[in-house]
């Protein structure tokens, strides 16, 4: 005891160094004398395990932890979320085991504790890789409990307040991390005050200089403002007493780094931000807080467009105000907030809520909420790097911003820039697969359209629909994109291990073979050589142009002779339905009844081209990744091919040709000018075409007309975007 108390008293009081005094003092003002003992054996528990550790300012190491756990007592948590706070260096600074802590201090102790720690304990090959990995560990530590992104959020807390002891380069990396990813984990979480300091301190340890002369500014203009707006708070505490309205009326002020984005989002000085202090205003039940705005009103007018209902529809961390912008005197904006005592708390407090009043329904609610983000979490990091994984999280870590409506009349909470595809995502994700059209208040839409606020949307889907690939450029939520990959992957895996299958059957073809004649041992052989473990596997390598079907092939057939292959490969038919992992070249646009040859791309599967196009020309010392392909007798679908139409230069020539075009019953797919004088003008057509013979009709078509010099079909050329004929 002595030890321990003589260790943890140091600076009792300080700020950035609370003591175990101050820790003890402010656990015995909400937890019973029992949980206030467990506390200090805690205390004294792990100043004995760290004895002779310090930190870089120099200082216990003892310190930390109880610097941990007093930001976390300060939001009244429970005893074991304090007694793991204080603990959460053990298990992987000192020899202590987790079953040790277990023992001493129960399970929940020692798995907040665990959680905490494996954090910390994977090797990884660079630091983006260390920073993702560790991210997708802690969000799902938090499902499994969460209190331990709290122990994690106090112990980056009080790392924070004490960064100016490490080198200013690492500073500035760790103040990026925490402005990009825990900052806005506790804003997700509801937890603001923290929110706001992490904000602060990570704003000033990242850009020094910005933040002293910001805090100097806004410094000298608190005088007249605060002056101003304590005559304004007194008007409105006269107003509600002759209303008969309970309230409590406070004077805020945004803190330095709000300020410092909002300059930065409207490019603005500090004298055009004006509503740098705002009001607050706290009344007894929800009720009151719609009475109280019109009290509000009453006294000052409000700006149109600037109201914001967030007690009927909630943040998604469940935070809830009434939101208002007054003309006040001179026409200068004040932000007024309106809410209940225990919004207020829910607001200061978020998540914390929970363990300070769990009997409440809000808290409760709470918990749902931060439980539910937190399972599609786990949904999200199935597939992906952990790269991936970490972008896709931090487009969901910031506040929603757009609320629309089922056709039943749910409220479906998306961010800002979601799509119609998100939508049908966020409902679910099999109707996101299906889906084929929406409309968007009762008129057909796009499903690229973006969404506003309040717009009712119903998704329409279809029975053996697929996601399209392109929809992962415009989505915005990382539910939406993460299942379109999932979805595409799957069906690239099997269309890989399905077209692997034939290229190694048409290699073996070549020996007078089939993969039906190969011996089991020699596949096992072939695959244990090369690490692979099982059959799909290779197929699926093979598939994706990773790996060349005659070396697999030789490799399978090891006992047979040396000498040259003396079957005959038959050639793969092509349709242009082939799926994912059979692209038609656009360099070159082959079309049906174009001789074609195919080239095996790494990670492409096949890319098939016209057997004129100079692209392949650099790929032909690799005969081995060149596959014989063919037309299929029949090809029921559309091509893009590319012509090139010399014209008169006048004025409607491009509108006649397009008109031409379209009597042939021909799409255009794109127009582009490519070369233009005084005489001449090149006209540069994709067009969807059935094949060869629907092509020529369409330019003999084009050929006709008075102002047309010469029609020709466009192949590639060497150097990229230009054209020969």
């Amino acid at each position: 005891m002595d030890y321990a108390s003589s260790l943890l008293g140091l600076l009792p009081g300080a700020r950035r160094t609370p003591g175990l005094r101050d820790l003890l003092a402010q656990a015995a003002t909400y937890l019973p004398p029992a949980d206030v003992e467990r506390i200090r054996e805690a205390a004294e528990f792990g100043a004995t395990a760290h004895k002779g550790q310090k930190r870089l300012s120099g200082e216990p190491y003892i310190a930390h932890p109880v610097a941990a756990a007093d930001i976390l007592a300060d939001l009244h948590l429970d005893a074991d979320t304090i007694v793991a706070a204080i603990l959460h260096d053990v298990i992987e600074d000192t020899p202590i085991a987790k079953e040790q802590l277990a023992e001493r201090f129960g399970p929940a102790v020692a798995e907040i504790v665990d959680g905490v720690t494996k954090l910390d304990q994977i090797k990884f090959k660079n630091r983006e890789e260390a920073q993702a990995e560790s991210f997708r560990k802690m969000l799902l530590a938090m499902v499994r409990d969460l209190r331990v992104i709290l122990v994690k959020l106090a112990d980056r807390t009080h790392n924070m307040r004490t960064i100016d002891a490490m080198a200013p380069a690492r500073r500035r990396a760790i103040a990026r991390e925490t402005l990009e990813i825990y900052a806005p984990i506790a804003e997700r979480l509801g937890l603001y005050k923290l929110k706001l300091e992490l904000e602060d301190l990570g704003f000033q340890a990242a850009h020094p200089q910005r933040y002293r002369v910001l805090e100097r500014a806004v410094r000298r203009a608190r005088g007249n403002q605060k002056e101003f707006l304590g005559k304004i708070a007194a008007q409105l505490r006269n107003a509600f007493q002759k209303a008969g309205i309970e309230a409590q009326v406070e004077t805020r002020e945004k803190h330095l780094y709000s300020i410092y984005r909002k300059m930065q989002r409207k490019r603005a000085t500090l004298a055009d931000i004006v509503d740098v202090y705002g009001l607050r205003i706290i009344v007894d039940t929800v009720d009151t807080t719609y009475r109280a705005l019109g009290v509000v009103h009453g006294v000052y007018k409000p700006m149109p467009g600037r109201f914001k209902d967030y007690i009927a529809i909630p943040r998604v961390n469940g935070y809830q105000s009434l939101h208002t912008t007054l003309f006040g005197p001179n026409g200068v904006p004040i932000e007024v907030q309106i809410r209940t005592a225990d919004m207020h708390v829910v607001a200061e407090s978020g998540i914390a809520a929970h363990w300070k009043y769990k009997a409440g329904d809000m808290s409760a609610t709470q918990r749902e909420r931060a439980r539910q983000w937190l399972t599609n979490l786990v949904e999200l990091q199935g597939e992906g790097s952990s790269e991936e994984f970490l972008e896709s999280v931090k487009v969901d870590l910031f506040p929603d911003k757009v609320y629309v409506f089922t056709p039943k009349g749910e409220i479906l909470r998306l961010p800002s820039g979601a799509t119609v595809v998100d939508f049908a995502y966020a409902v679910h994700t099999g109707v996101g697969n299906r889906c084929v059209a929406a409309k968007v208040d009762r008129r057909l839409a796009p499903l690229r359209t973006v969404l506003r606020n309040g717009q009712t949307v119903e998704i329409i889907t279809a029975k053996g629909a697929m996601p399209n690939p392109a929809w992962v450029n415009f989505v915005a939520t990382a539910k939406a994109r993460s299942a379109i990959r999932q979805y595409l992957r799957g069906l690239r895996r099997s269309e890989a291990i399905e077209l692997g299958a034939r290229l190694l059957n048409q290699a073996l073809a070549e020996f007078r073979t089939s993969l039906e004649d190969v011996a089991p041992a020699a596949m096992q052989a072939a695959l244990g050589e090369l690490g692979m473990k099982g059959e799909d596997e290779l197929y699926e390598k093979i598939g994706l142009g990773e790996r060349l079907a005659p070396l697999i092939a030789r490799r399978l057939l090891t006992g047979a002779p040396e000498e040259e292959p003396g079957g005959v490969a038959p050639p793969i038919a092509v349709a242009g339905t082939e799926g994912l992992l059979v692209s038609y070249a656009r360099c070159c646009f082959p079309i049906p009844n174009d001789p074609i040859i195919a080239y095996l791309s790494a990670g492409r599967g096949i890319v098939v081209h016209r057997e004129a196009c100079v692209n392949v020309d650099d790929y032909r010392k690799h005969p081995e990744k060149w596959l014989p392909v063919v037309w299929e007798a029949s090809v029921d679908r559309q091509f893009v091919s590319q012509i090139r139409v010399d014209v008169v230069n006048k004025l409607g020539v491009l509108a006649a040709v397009a008109a031409a075009i379209s009597t042939t019953e021909t799409n255009i797919e794109h127009v582009s000018i490519e070369e233009r004088d005084s005489e001449l003008t090149v006209l540069v057509f994709e067009v969807r075409v059935k094949g060869r013979k629907h092509l020529a009709a369409l330019m003999r078509t084009i050929r006709r007309m008075p102002d047309v010099l010469r029609v020709s079909r466009t192949i590639a050329a060497h150097s990229p975007g230009k054209a020969r004929t």
